[in-house]
């Protein structure tokens, strides 16, 4: 009897493990683990479609905190089957298949479907030696189906929109943001979760990560049916996106740089004076003084003579005001002391390299300055004391944080609070971020943090930053490059992207702003820039206020201006698309792919996309109106463009109805971007002004585009503060019924303190010639008064 209870007892504890020629697994609660060719393999359910697989070197161990991921695993149900060499784990939403004999696995939709499968990769595991400690470079390989696009990996200045026979060599840069994480137009993504220089490359035969530094591999594998889809569920893993302020959508005024505070002062005061909408300035470095001071985070230059009268005054012309803070520290300053004695100073050449502000640097004269290790939290918690002390508690309103790739000149050796710079060093622009996103949080709530910052990973959408492209040099075929790179790190579930308007250098343009190509270069940028998440002009070599432009009555300047203004008519519609990447995980600029992903011929457009899910933006990125060197508007010229299949289409600018699946001509002059509405749009359209919040939102115009049925959700706070994430806001949800021509005004939903209770809607029925463009609308359809109850009109 004692015999068959042992070997019941041995049964029951190996109920869990199958074996197969050798090869055995064990179920866990979140999937299984075997070891195939020495090599140990996880497969653990995150939730029913997203799955993680963790693979190293058997007899090794891989105990991993990711940086990116902070979602815990949720209790999935899922089962598994053995037959023959083939493991199948199998959720609602996903099957898992895992070769006992080649370690490969595959990824299936529940009806078997394949979406993607690992290629059998030799050599997955090279070690070495990283700085004294063993690690291994690591590599998977997928195979894709051919002609599959696939979309994301961050910011590149190539142009390309689908990321196919791509080669990237992923190392943060000034101009380049990677985020290993590619999705499919067929609805699934991969984020691979390793911090090191890593090669991306996509061939005939296979798609693969290869990273020079990691313990093993780490990747997570995602079924959202969707782009929407695969964007939630990343935001579910790597942290959902806050809400900035109502004022971040506004017109943002820079330069490199303003050189006192009057300087400044003055830009936000002619802007007033011009009546042109202003609703951020930015102080650029050197605010500091000397570079042997870099990044004091305080007000050292004696033309900073009064910071708090700065801010005060800024913020009674009713403008924002952010500043410029770097990674990095002079040797003379307050932070480089406290972190030196920390030992959380990297060792390796950064910007400024010369203690002098002289060009070229004199290198006889070194900087001293250092960049400081953000992956340790005591360091980043010194960094936030003096950002606090010196320049928040001044009602400073956000941050610039610069150069956290961070600038690396030598690539030498350092050592971090987490181990190598080397197995880490993607992630400082996350960590370096997220330092003073959280520390903020903690001392405030009044005020939603806004972050302005040159690099990005994957995750950094939870700590409220909008990633700019870098110095990119001003040139045609660069603003070409900005939409493609905005469009792919949005596709790795990063929503906000900018760019410098007008480009940062004009190194092409030897004349500066009186060359005309460059004039007309800027004014198409704004454009552009009208249409992203953030409307900043910026730049070096010379100076960019509208005023630099000419005047009321020159093409360009009103081709600015325009933009500017139009730029404020729409903030009813981006500030509820704003809500909408917050609560519903949808991004501000949409690659076609996004909403038409059926359509085979929009999925490799670079040059157009959605901004919100309404309106399809064409951006001019080729010169029409300079010849040699000469402006001449004697002619209107025109671009091509691609309206997507799947629905009908409006243009903004004379109400003709267009149907999708055709290439069109539309005419462009200087002051004109293509822009078409899809069928069944709904727009709100606000009023004039000079700042974002200067008038209620009580008598908005809203057009309904024919042609479709559709949709639109007003959302309205407090502007500011977080008091919605407690449920403090208002939402109106219009829908419109094309066969019935009736427009339903739903039941208010919420509240806030400020809440109009009582508005006019101004509808109108939007056809040829009638309420089109930015002109003003003569006479209404209907003029509705709600009071919040559902309202029904007829048009």
């Amino acid at each position: 009897m004692n015999k068959i209870r042992i070997c019941m007892l041995l049964f029951l504890v190996l109920a869990g493990s199958l074996t197969s020629r050798g090869q055995s697994y064990q179920k866990t609660d979140a999937g299984i683990k075997t070891a195939i060719k020495s090599v140990a393999v996880e497969v653990q359910f995150y939730d029913p479609s997203t799955v993680r697989v963790l693979k190293w070197p058997q007899g090794d161990t891989f105990d991993k905190k990711s940086l990116s991921v902070i979602k815990a695993p949720q209790k999935t149900t899922f089962s598994v089957q053995q037959k023959g060499e083939a493991i199948t784990l199998k959720s609602a939403d996903l099957l898992v298949v895992l070769n006992l004999s080649s370690g490969a696995i595959s990824f299936k939709t529940p009806d078997g479907e394949t979406l993607l499968a690992e290629k059998e990769t030799p050599n997955q595991f090279v070690k070495f030696d990283d700085a004294g400690v063993s690690a291994y470079k690591v590599t998977q390989a997928f195979v894709l189906a051919k002609g599959e696009p696939i979309y994301g990996l961050g910011i590149q200045q190539q142009g390309k929109m689908s990321q196919r026979n791509v080669k990237l060599r992923m190392v943060q840069g000034n101009t380049d943001d990677y985020v290993p994480f590619f999705q499919s137009v067929k609805g699934y993504g991969v984020f691979w979760d390793n911090y090191s220089p890593t090669n991306f490359a996509d061939t005939q035969e296979e798609t693969s990560f290869s990273s020079e530094v990691g313990d093993g591999i780490d990747y997570y594998f995602m079924n959202g049916g969707t782009a929407d889809g695969v964007i939630a569920h990343m935001r579910s893993l790597t942290g959902q996106a806050p809400m900035f302020p109502l004022w971040t959508y506004g017109y943002w005024q820079s330069k490199e740089r303003y050189k006192s505070q009057n300087e400044l002062l003055g830009v936000v005061q002619k802007y007033r004076e011009l009546g042109v909408p202003l609703d951020g300035i930015i102080q650029d470095w050197q605010y500091w003084g000397n570079n042997y001071l870099w990044n004091a985070m305080d007000f050292l230059n004696p033309e900073f003579y009064d910071p708090q009268k700065m801010v005060n005054d800024v913020h009674k012309l009713n403008a924002h005001l952010i500043i410029s803070v770097w990674s990095s520290f002079g040797p003379h300053t307050k932070q480089y002391k406290e972190l030196e004695k920390l030992n959380a100073l990297y060792n390796f050449k950064t910007w400024p390299e010369s203690g002098s502000e002289k060009w070229p640097p004199n290198l006889d004269y070194p900087s001293g300055v250092r960049v400081y290790d953000a992956f340790n939290p005591a360091a980043r918690d010194i960094y936030w004391k003096h950002l606090n002390e010196s320049v928040f508690k001044l009602g400073m309103d956000g941050w610039w944080m610069d150069s956290t790739e961070p600038d690396n000149f030598d690539n030498k050796p350092s050592t971090t609070h987490l181990g190598s710079y080397q197995k880490v060093r993607n992630a400082y622009p996350l960590v370096s971020v997220g330092g003073v996103y959280d520390n903020q949080r903690k001392v405030s709530s009044d005020k939603r943090v806004f972050i302005l910052t040159r690099s990005a990973f994957a995750g950094q959408q939870r700590y409220g930053a909008n990633t700019w492209s870098g110095d990119v040099v001003a040139s045609w075929n660069a603003l070409r490059n900005q939409i493609s790179g905005g469009l792919n790190i949005s596709l790795t579930g990063i929503p906000h992207f900018n760019s410098d308007i007008g480009g940062f250098f004009l190194w092409e343009f030897k004349e500066k702003l009186k060359d005309p190509e460059y004039r007309e270069l800027y004014a198409r940028w704004v454009q552009f820039g009208a249409f992203s998440p953030m409307m900043r002009s910026h730049g070096a070599d010379a100076p960019r206020e509208i005023y630099q432009f000419g005047k009321k009555g020159d093409k360009v300047y009103d081709a600015i201006e325009r933009y500017i203004n139009l730029r404020y008519s729409l903030l009813p519609y981006i500030y509820s698309t704003s809500w909408d990447v917050t609560a519903n995980q949808s991004s501000m600029i949409r690659a076609l792919v996004m909403d038409f992903a059926a359509d085979k011929q929009a999925l490799d457009i670079n040059d157009q996309y959605m901004f919100g899910k309404s309106i399809l933006v064409c951006p001019v990125t080729t010169g029409m109106y300079t010849k040699d060197r000469e402006e001449d508007f004697s002619t209107i010229k025109s671009r091509k463009l691609y309206l997507p299949k799947g629905s009908d289409w409006v243009d903004y600018w004379t109400g003709e109805k267009l149907s999708g699946g055709q290439t069109v001509t539309k005419d462009t002059p200087l002051d004109v971007i293509p822009l078409y509405l899809k069928a069944g749009s709904i727009l709100p359209i606000g009023p004039k002004v000079q700042f974002a919040t200067e008038k209620k939102w009580d008598n908005l115009e809203i057009r309904v585009y024919e042609g479709g049925n559709g949709e639109f959700t007003l959302y309205e706070d407090e502007n500011d503060n977080y008091n919605y994430e407690k449920g403090v806001y208002s939402t109106i949800t219009f829908n419109w019924n094309n066969a019935k021509r009736t427009l339903t005004i739903n039941d208010r939903k919420g509240e806030y303190p400020g809440m109009l209770k009582d508005r006019k809607f101004n509808i109108i029925l939007v056809s040829k010639g009638k309420a089109v463009g930015d002109g003003a609308v003569e006479k209404f359809d209907k003029v509705v008064s709600y009071n919040g109850r559902k309202t029904v009109v007829r048009l």
